[in-house]
């Protein structure tokens, strides 16, 4: 990806979204990653505690952060 097809803002994960992120939703999942591995779903005001109940009822909910675009693990 270029510069020019990069997006100007990081758009929340939930499906259909289209809001700019604002939340950092950080996860791993024990099955499959190692446990210093770390997800990074973004979301948005609206979307922000769906999807970390979504991912603290299986368990792999780390915690929820305000997103920083740039930050490592950020999608930026």
């Amino acid at each position: 990806m270029t510069a020019t097809d990069a997006p100007e803002t990081a758009l929340c994960s939930a499906k259909g979204c289209r809001a700019p992120a604002a939340w950092s939703v950080v996860w791993n999942n024990p099955k499959l990653h190692t446990p210093d591995r770390r997800k990074v779903w973004l979301a948005c005001e609206e979307h922000r505690q769906h999807l970390a109940d979504f991912l603290d009822l299986r368990g792999f909910l780390i915690g929820v952060e305000p997103f920083q675009p740039g930050a490592p693990g950020s999608g930026q």
